[in-house]
């Protein structure tokens, strides 16, 4: 995983989505979908780039249950969360200039 891009679980989400004092950005995804892999890339340039939020991901199949609960029925899913409530929802992928301009309000 790159630098600046964590990797959340059932055990770890709340807390590091509740706590942060910084927008998250999570991307829901899995091993297997190739668009998930067409953004990682340009997730991590985001999350090199702009030190004012942060970007996790979930596996969908490792985490099936936060998958359930913010019902992501779709990968690549972007959840962006604010103050540990989902803030704007993305789905699907999309180039880093679309991106950008999507979470714009929170950079």
């Amino acid at each position: 995983m790159a630098e600046g891009i964590s990797t959340l679980d059932d055990s770890t989400f709340d807390e590091t989505v509740g706590s942060a004092d910084s927008p998250v950005l999570v991307d829901f995804w899995a091993e297997w979908c190739g668009p998930c892999k067409m953004i990682a890339p340009i997730l991590e340039e985001i999350a090199s780039e702009h030190d004012n939020i942060r970007i996790a991901k979930v596996n969908v199949d490792e985490s099936p249950d936060l998958a359930m609960r913010y019902q992501v029925m779709s990968i690549p899913t972007l959840i962006m969360f604010r103050d540990g409530e989902p803030a704007k929802r993305l789905v699907g992928a999309k180039p880093k200039s679309a991106l950008l301009a999507e979470i714009g309000e929170f950079l």
